[in-house]
């Protein structure tokens, strides 16, 4: 089982982070995961997984569900993408246009879900 983050270490990790040179580890890993817990409340399902490694890695929104292998739908960016992206500052389009998320398959576009609301 997940242990699950509460809103208020979230918000704290996430303003401990916002604008820092050089976040401590601790507080980007408390960030990542809570706004990976935001997008699966947001967009539960089993057909996009969503990786920020070394962090954590979800499956999100509904529709045909893998079981084995690597999965058709795939996210993946560094942990300071995924805060920009999942907080507003940073559009879905410019980081994968920079080439910050890498992403494969139909379902791969996290635009409509985000920004997320922590």
């Amino acid at each position: 089982m997940v242990r699950r983050i509460e809103t208020t270490d979230g918000r704290a990790a996430l303003a401990s982070v916002a604008g820092a040179d050089a976040p401590a580890r601790a507080d980007t890993a408390t960030a990542v995961r809570y706004l990976l817990q935001l997008l699966v409340e947001k967009a539960p399902g089993t057909s996009v997984e969503v990786r920020v490694p070394p962090f954590g890695a979800v499956q999100v929104v509904d529709g045909p569900r893998h079981t084995r292998g690597t999965p058709p739908n795939v996210i993946e960016m560094d942990a300071a993408t995924w805060i920009a992206v999942a907080t507003g500052g940073q559009p879905w389009a410019d980081a994968v246009a920079d080439g910050r998320v890498r992403a494969s398959g139909t379902r791969a576009d996290l635009s409509p879900l985000l920004p997320l609301r922590p």
